[in-house]
């Protein structure tokens, strides 16, 4: 026994030290924040239910119909193309797709489980035409896995709860179709990016999230990560994190705007509607709400992953294609205050939003029913000019404290927009103002 835990002591240390010596590199997270936003798709078989994805298996829907339901998905009007382009309109740099969710459907011919796209009627590669369509298109590709897998037989927990794993169950043997699966998403589609899931199930540890990130760094070593391999995550619940005890490369807050952070890079999930898959007549956010959301996180350093369900028949509904089309019109204007910027050195409010490139200071102006915006005083550092973006020229007042910017009559209560605030020095070695 004390043999066979030395063994495994020493295992372990090997994976945490191949973990430490594989991160990905600064310049390739630096290039995947400069992108800012992406395309989040949750999408499988249970569209047919209108239900969410995973987590209505055994609830909203029974365990066998749920599990059956891919003998019915026949996406015949999805067009890889289509929806890439949308991506491409809405102004977004990235797109990932639920490859595989915690129910276990695979959305590619996998060699290791039957339960995948090609025993559905549909019998074609979703995960495989994305990828060539965003390769076409210019977008960046990235796959969604979950850690999990309720309906696997070597995986305990069969539902949510996680009451009586299943004894049969084995997770050496789980982990080696995870490793198996991997591979071939990596080998098959060259991914830029795997968004992990559901490392907070007891059966996985946290070691065997530092094995898997050293696994995958072995086959393609600047893949990105997100940080749901390990146990270290923000999450709903936006915790503060210890970057050093992440498994991973950025955080993941979910639903709700991360803090301001210079230093971890992180990034935001939201959906469109309420539910990540599709729901008939689920209510969307306004036009004002997503780009809040959009500004907010730029202004906190983060990046966006905005999600759409597609419907059962293969397309993004025409509203939220709409609002996404809506969103990349204001990003042809404003998309400079975005693309390639700092947040800071403002905290983001629900009034306004601050980024930053250069000598500029971009102040998303949230909130347009106010008549000025007053500032804390840059250290070292003026406002020598200010205009909207792409706009007219407008006032800054100065006091002893903080200035003053006066924002233009003309653009009250109308659509958020950005004004640059053209500094005599270099913007982005400002500390952050509290």
């Amino acid at each position: 026994m004390n043999k066979r835990i030395t063994w495994l002591s020493f295992l372990i240390v090997l994976s945490m030290t191949a973990y430490s010596q594989n991160k990905t590199s600064k310049a390739v997270v630096k290039d995947f924040m400069n992108k800012r936003f992406g395309m989040f798709i949750h999408w499988g078989p249970v569209s047919l239910r209108g239900t969410e994805i995973g987590w209505s298996r055994g609830k909203d829907v029974p365990v066998d119909e749920y599990d059956s339901l891919y003998k019915e998905f026949d996406p015949v009007l999805f067009n890889a193309d289509d929806m890439v382009s949308i991506a491409k309109q809405a102004g977004m740099k990235y797109l990932t797709i639920t490859a595989r969710h915690h129910d276990g459907f695979c959305l590619w011919p996998t060699a290791y489980t039957d339960f995948n796209i090609m025993h559905s009627p549909y019998k074609k590669d979703i995960v495989g035409a994305l990828a060539a369509a965003c390769k076409k298109q210019g977008i960046k590709f990235c796959i969604y896995y979950s850690v999990l897998d309720w309906h696997h037989p070597d995986y305990p927990n069969h539902s949510p709860s996680g009451q009586d794993p299943d004894p049969k169950s084995d997770m050496n043997k789980y982990i080696v179709f995870m490793k198996n699966q991997l591979k071939e998403l990596i080998t098959k589609y060259d991914p830029y990016m795997l968004w992990f899931d559901g490392a907070w199930e007891k059966p996985w540890t946290e070691e065997m999230g530092r094995d898997m990130y050293a696994y995958l760094k072995q086959l393609k070593p600047d893949v990105i990560t997100n940080n749901r391999l390990g146990k270290e995550m923000a999450g709903i619940d936006n915790a503060k994190i210890d970057e050093s005890k992440m498994v991973g490369d950025y955080d993941t807050p979910e639903q709700v705007v991360g803090k301001l952070n210079m230093n971890m890079p992180w990034e935001s999930c939201f959906t469109i509607c309420n539910q990540w898959s599709w729901k008939p007549n689920d209510k969307m956010k306004s036009l004002r709400e997503c780009l809040a959301i959009i500004s907010q996180t730029a202004g906190g350093n983060g990046n966006l992953l905005l999600n759409v369900g597609p419907m059962p028949d293969g397309r993004i509904e025409a509203r939220q294609a709409t609002r996404l089309r809506e969103i990349g019109d204001w990003l042809k204007t404003n998309g400079e205050a975005i693309y390639n910027t700092s947040g800071g050195p403002y905290e983001p409010t629900a009034n306004y939003a601050t980024t930053r490139k250069g000598n500029n200071i971009y102040l998303h102006v949230i909130k347009t029913d106010t008549a000025s915006i007053t500032l804390k005083n840059l250290p070292g550092k003026q406002v020598k000019n200010a205009h909207v973006l792409n706009g007219e020229k407008i006032t800054v007042e100065n006091d002893r404290d903080s200035f003053r910017v006066l924002l233009p009559t003309a653009l009250a209560g109308k659509q958020e927009y950005v004004v640059v605030l053209e500094l005599n020095g270099n913007a982005e070695a400002l500390p952050v103002i509290h």
